[in-house]
């Protein structure tokens, strides 16, 4: 466990709105409904109860189907059969169907999302918490989600796509697998990972009901219920908002009015003025309003309001509802009361308040997931070795070196007293400039800035000099980081779950995670194999 806690506010890895809405701060709490703490999970169930959901017995029948081909736990199986009480509600994390989950947060989502459901459940025991992965198999952008890396490898998976990626053929990944199988060694571990792999891909025919299984087989022991949206009778519950969303064209205008208060942020997703593609198993294209007509954009199909009405009725699964609309779409069908992000998607959650309003759905309570890094035993000690604290970790290399090297000299060449009485005493020759010949102020200044300039040169000539008297520790130290932090980027954003379960077991790993999440902390966790 770390000696220094790292929040994430401080962490230098989240975005000034994430970590203004850590800090709560009064200028976004109008984007959000209510801060995740344990005690606001009272008023969002009862905000939610208030909710009429008359679609449970279709959300139960529906996810029954969905796994008909799937060996389902006795916990799993439990927790559907319990969507059916009023009294029961779901925390949903959601995410893209990653070739063997790709980056290792994929678990870290999912392993907070159970762990929220179990601490509902000890402090709400009159009610029943359902952890949900709702599976993102409308998606169209395979080449995001078509590779992993291991050991400094990518292994890929090279296919042409063109529809929603869970209804995509899984042929041709028995190539990637030997490919894969050549980095593995042997063990009893190495052989699980195998095996996991093998029969998750090449047992299935398509990538949405592989990542079922993959994901099954990882945390069908918790009562995880996978959901996947892609399915005609949740759309047909859906499909008010969809008919909405065709006619009205109104739900871009919301998003647009809060964009107006983010501003000063980086906004993570535009509103188009209609939110839905039109899908087959080979196509994804955007529905464009154009001239009186829907018009299937890059297509020749097009329809009039009432041919694309009369074609919702007949087949609702044809439509997606994009990044913007798919939050609404799952809170529609669930009793849902959270969702469980990365900083990115919290971000982009925050744009949809004003939307959920207009359409008079519950907003849910918006829980950044957990964030770990993992250290083998020989980087902890190297740590202590080179006497680094996290915070030194963290931080930005060239900063990190120049306070490590500032450490290691016996001398100082931080000029910061220097420039300030340089700032001093330019100040008393402006005046005495003003006094005498205005003209003379230009000069003064030019000078200040030159000697500062000066004193800058001098500074980075020792700084260089020193970091060549101490250069063994100082490349020692970057090593370290750039194992903890490849590319200067966090750990679990590249690092495949495979490559830590051949040093513990999966199973050991995702009850050693749940042992330490801390839920509400906001901070990094950091664990030692």
């Amino acid at each position: 466990m770390p000696s220094d806690c790292i929040t994430f506010q401080n962490s230098g890895y989240f975005s000034k709105l994430i970590v203004d809405y850590l800090n709560q701060e009064k200028k976004i709490q109008s984007l959000y409904n209510r801060f995740p703490t344990i005690e606001n999970f009272k008023f969002q169930i009862e905000e939610k109860q208030n909710f009429p959901l008359n679609n449970r017995e279709v959300l139960v029948t529906q996810l029954k189907n969905q796994y008909l081909n799937s060996e389902i736990s006795e916990a799993t199986k439990k927790n559907i059969e319990l969507l059916d009480s009023e009294k029961t509600f779901t925390v949903t994390t959601g995410h893209q169907l990653n070739l063997f989950t790709g980056p290792i947060y994929f678990i870290y989502k999912i392993v907070t999302t159970i762990k929220l459901a179990k601490e509902l459940s000890t402090k709400y025991p009159n009610y029943n918490f359902v952890p949900v992965y709702w599976m993102a198999t409308e998606d169209h952008d395979f080449e995001e989600i078509n590779h992993f890396n291991f050991e400094e490898k990518k292994v890929s998976w090279d296919k042409e796509s063109t529809g929603p990626v869970g209804r995509l053929s899984t042929e041709g990944l028995d190539k990637v697998f030997e490919e894969y199988s050549k980095h593995l060694n042997l063990g009893e571990k190495a052989q699980f990972i195998k095996n996991l792999f093998k029969n998750a891909y090449l047992e299935h025919e398509n990538l949405a009901e592989a990542t079922r299984f993959l994901v099954n087989e990882l945390f069908k022991e918790f009562g995880l219920v996978i959901i996947d949206g892609d399915d005609s009778q949740l759309k047909k519950i859906f499909s008010p908002y969809i008919k909405d969303e065709l006619v009205n064209r109104e739900n871009h205008l919301k998003v647009l009015e809060t964009s107006k208060l983010l501003e000063d942020y980086k906004i993570q997703v535009n509103p188009r003025e209609i939110n839905l593609f039109y899908i087959t198993d080979t196509l994804r294209e955007r529905i464009v309003f154009e001239d009186k007509l829907y018009k299937i954009n890059n297509t020749p199909l097009q329809f009039t309001e009432q041919e694309i009405l009369v074609e919702l009725e007949n087949y609702p699964e044809r439509f997606s509802p994009n990044v913007i609309l798919r939050p609404l779409y799952q809170e529609v069908i669930l009793p849902n009361l959270a969702y469980i992000g990365g900083g990115g998607e919290i971000a982009y959650w925050l744009e949809l308040k004003t939307m959920f309003q207009k359409n008079q759905i519950p907003f849910p309570i918006l829980q950044l997931r957990n964030s770990v890094l993992i250290v083998s035993e020989k980087q902890e000690k190297k740590r202590i070795k080179l006497n680094l604290n996290w915070s030194d970790l963290f931080s930005e290399q060239n900063t990190l070196i120049k306070n490590k090297t500032n450490e290691l000299s016996t001398i100082s060449f931080d000029f910061s007293k220097q420039k300030e009485f340089l700032t001093d005493q330019f100040k008393d020759l402006r005046k005495i400039a003003n006094q005498t010949d205005k003209s003379f102020i230009g000069a003064v200044n030019a000078q200040e800035t030159k000697q500062k300039k000066g004193l800058d040169k001098l500074e980075k000539r020792l700084l260089k000099a020193e970091k060549r008297k101490h250069n063994e520790e100082l490349n020692q130290i970057i090593e370290l980081q750039n194992q903890l932090f490849p590319n200067q980027s966090l750990q679990e954003r590249k690092l495949n779950f495979s490559e830590v379960c051949l040093h513990i077991d999966s199973e050991t790993l995702i009850h050693k995670l749940l042992a330490d999440f801390e839920i509400f902390s906001n901070s990094f966790n950091i664990h030692t194999l």
